[in-house]
């Protein structure tokens, strides 16, 4: 089952902060995830600046059970820079061959 999570930072001063501090263990983290198939596609959002103010990906994974638990570990949600996380169930209809 896919999933398309929109996960939005805080808006706090202190939040790039945060964000720079974990990010290295979120990329870490979401390797496996990528090489397993799990995570599709995932990036930054971005505000006008270009700063990164939140973040979107597809999951593919068995049941939003399994998603729960995926996102409740990332180093993102612990490190308390995602504030607002929604999640939709998702269906790829095209993807790019590259």
């Amino acid at each position: 089952m896919q999933f398309l999570v929109i996960a939005k930072d805080g808006t706090d001063a202190e939040a790039p902060a945060r964000r720079q501090a974990v990010r290295e263990q979120h990329l870490a983290g979401a390797r496996p995830h990528v090489e397993k198939g799990v995570i599709i596609i995932g990036g930054a959002i971005l505000d006008d600046e270009g700063r990164m103010i939140g973040s979107t990906l597809i999951y593919e994974v068995p049941d939003r059970a399994t998603l729960d638990a995926i996102i409740a570990a990332d180093p993102y949600v612990t490190g308390g820079v995602w504030r607002d996380i929604e999640i939709r169930p998702f269906r790829v209809a095209v993807r790019s061959k590259t």
